[in-house]
């Protein structure tokens, strides 16, 4: 199963307190306030304005009526820039008036501040002593986490394997002005006709942006091994004509353009439409609000296959004048998460190596060497670790996983009903994974706790085996038992960062970030939605 996030609209309010003018002949008279706010350009590194507040005449603690808004996504780094000014004529250019002071921040952490008001010295241009505070708080535009709930099933659709039946799934796609794009995957239901899927739920806004007579369209197809899936047919609807069927069920013809012209064509089948209804829903900030911590661990592959970290070839290699991929990847997802946790403290795992003087191969070992605090302090803690643990570790081998996966599920299981921590664990890995059959049970298990699992692909090596892991379209199954929901998310390092430098580099480096943290807070939302966790109230707290 898998839907596409889609950035949530937020509105941004400011206020300031303690303002003071810069010139001591009128210092003790109120300044005349006004906000810009800029966002930094992730292609340049440069700051483009957003928009402007009203200024307000004579006040050191100024509420700006004027709201900021953009959209917010999990999965980037959005850096923002607040510039407060002592406006004397609104007719004067703005580098002639007196900035009283600025302040940066990312938009993670006015969201994940206590009830998403975040309160910070401002800076002067001058470095000196602070000039008051500036106060963001975030709030979610009204209406936007309605979500749709529908239930498909089918009947007669073509035949398209030669030595058996059809594996069919949907996909569901929205029309916008570069034509269609899907939001949707269904799973497989392998070996029949007639398919019943699985009542599906997801955001109206990535449905349609709210535009209940938007076209969709319904495609099904016949799932293939080999990637060549075979469309059986489509048809076309808007969500105000699929709310039609709340009243009984309606049934769509399932049409393939391309046999439309043979003789005694009729359709592909037929697809009926059980369930159609909107429900208001909590969102993943309400949740974050309410005072959710994310809980962020690192698993990094030590294994040989990597290559000796002394040579230049080594995927491990410390080369000081630019990182390797296993610190570029590390760096780019520990920059988002660090925003949602309090105390930016990570514990670090090692797997495939021996642990000197142990002969015996560890694929479950801290880096940082302490037992009873594995914890490290931010990302300069997470780099230190990794470059200190390669001095006491001889890279060996197999390449494991469940071990690390059930370390993270024995914490995530202390919080299984209490909405209070959700778990994510990235894993980084050079090679094919040995232990495929016991890491497919331990993600079965920990897909009904609250976790998440990002597993990076470093380097040349082939990683078909891990999409098996990454169920977007065959749902996990072990021992007869399967996965709860989807909770793995892979990617190959090659595709966003390979032998970029510089600017390209950044730039990469945010795609990769913004594509393997895409599917956590629908991953987030479809543990709590089916346990029936409600978000917590927030705590009223101006400070952060």
């Amino acid at each position: 199963m898998e839907s596409l996030e889609t950035a949530t609209r937020l509105e941004l309010h400011v206020g300031c307190r303690d303002l003071k003018r810069l010139h001591m002949v009128d210092y003790y008279n109120p300044p005349n306030p006004l906000v810009v706010l800029y966002c930094q350009i992730l292609q340049t590194s440069s700051y483009q304005e957003m928009g402007r507040s009203e200024i307000i005449k004579n006040s050191s603690n100024p509420d700006f009526l004027f709201s900021f808004s953009l959209d917010y996504s999990f999965g980037e780094c959005q850096k923002l820039k607040f510039e407060v000014y002592d406006v004397e004529n609104k007719q004067v250019k703005l580098d002639e008036q007196d900035m009283l002071g600025f302040m940066e921040c990312n938009v993670g952490e006015i969201v994940s501040a206590l009830s998403s008001k975040l309160r910070r010295p401002l800076c002067s241009k001058n470095k000196g002593k602070s000039n008051g505070h500036i106060i963001v708080s975030a709030e979610e535009s009204s209406g936007g986490n309605d979500m749709v709930c529908l239930h498909f099933s089918a009947a007669g659709l073509d035949k398209k394997d030669f030595m058996g039946k059809s594996d069919p799934y949907l996909v569901l796609l929205k029309r916008t002005d570069s034509g269609w794009v899907p939001v949707y995957k269904t799973e497989v239901v392998r070996k029949t006709l007639n398919p019943s899927w699985r009542p599906l739920s997801l955001p109206v806004r990535t449905l349609c942006n709210f535009d209940y007579n938007r076209m969709l369209k319904i495609e099904c197809y016949d799932w293939e091994r080999d990637g060549k899936h075979a469309l059986i047919g489509a048809f076309t609807s808007t969500l105000n004509e699929l709310m039609m069927c709340s009243r009984g069920r309606k049934s769509f013809e399932c049409i393939n353009e391309s046999k439309k012209g043979k003789k005694n064509y009729k359709n592909s089948g037929i697809i009926t439409l059980f369930r159609c209804s909107i429900t208001p829903r909590h969102s993943f900030l309400d949740y974050i609000r309410g005072g959710c911590q994310i809980g962020f661990t690192v698993a990094i592959d030590f294994t040989a296959s990597n290559g000796r970290p002394s040579l230049p070839t080594s995927l491990h290699y410390i080369n000081p004048y630019e990182p390797n991929p296993y610190c570029m990847a590390l760096q780019t997802i520990v920059e988002i998460i660090q925003d949602y946790a309090t105390d930016k403290m990570f514990p670090a795992l090692g797997f495939g190596a021996k642990v000197l003087p142990s002969t015996e191969v560890s694929h479950e070992f801290f880096l940082n060497g302490d037992i009873c605090n594995p914890y490290c302090n931010g990302i300069d803690g997470l780099l230190e670790a990794y470059r200190n643990t390669m001095k006491r570790v001889r890279f060996d081998g197999p390449t494991n996983f469940a071990s690390v996966i059930n370390h993270v599920a024995r914490f995530a299981g202390k919080q299984r009903s209490s909405g209070l921590g959700y778990f994510i664990l990235l894993i980084m890995t050079d090679g094919v994974i040995s232990d495929l059959e016991e890491t497919k049970a331990a993600i079965v298990r920990a897909s009904g706790l609250p976790m998440s699992i990002i597993i990076i692909g470093i380097g040349d090596a082939d990683f078909t085996a891990m999409t098996v892991l990454d169920a977007d379209v065959v749902r996990l199954e072990s021992n007869g038992k399967f996965a709860e929901r989807d909770i793995v998310q892979f990617v190959p390092f090659r595709n966003f960062v390979s032998k970029q430098r510089g600017r390209d580099a950044v730039v990469g480096s945010a795609q990769l970030a913004r594509f393997v943290l895409a599917e956590v807070p629908d991953q987030f939302l479809q543990y709590m939605y089916a346990h029936a966790i409600e978000p917590k109230v927030p705590v009223t707290n101006s400070t952060s």
